[in-house]
């Protein structure tokens, strides 16, 4: 197995409506390239994993904790684990890099999509 790969290459994971991400997994990480909808929303939610991002394109609005922000391509955020946070996509939907540490085993029961180019390249 190579230690290389494109997002291109990797299949589709189907996290919410209207969120899929395509993602490489070590032994202490996952890191995700998401794609959000224009207006999605993600339901409040929690997990174990610490999480950690940057926005590419497009426009959120995040809520983690008791806190929100809008966010705009150069923001960065951290969620520590067991953390509530919910987002809403802008207008134009959204591309963003997230780490998960440890790596997201729970997504090994996700829908799955074939790989498609990301529109990166």
């Amino acid at each position: 197995m190579s230690a290389f790969s494109h997002v291109d290459e990797l299949e589709v994971l189907k996290i919410w409506h209207g969120v899929h991400g395509r993602a490489v997994s070590g032994a202490e990480a996952s890191l995700v390239w998401i794609e959000l909808e224009p207006n999605v929303v993600v339901p409040e939610h929690r997990h174990p994993n610490e999480q950690t991002g940057i926005l590419v394109r497009g426009s959120l609005t995040f809520t983690i904790g008791e806190e929100t922000q809008e966010l705009r391509p150069g923001s960065m955020w951290v969620i520590p684990a067991d953390v509530p946070h919910t987002v809403v996509a802008g207008s134009e939907g959204a591309g963003l890099a997230e780490l998960f540490a440890p790596p997201r085993a729970d997504w090994a029961s996700l829908g799955r999509l074939p790989a498609a180019p990301a529109g990166l390249t």
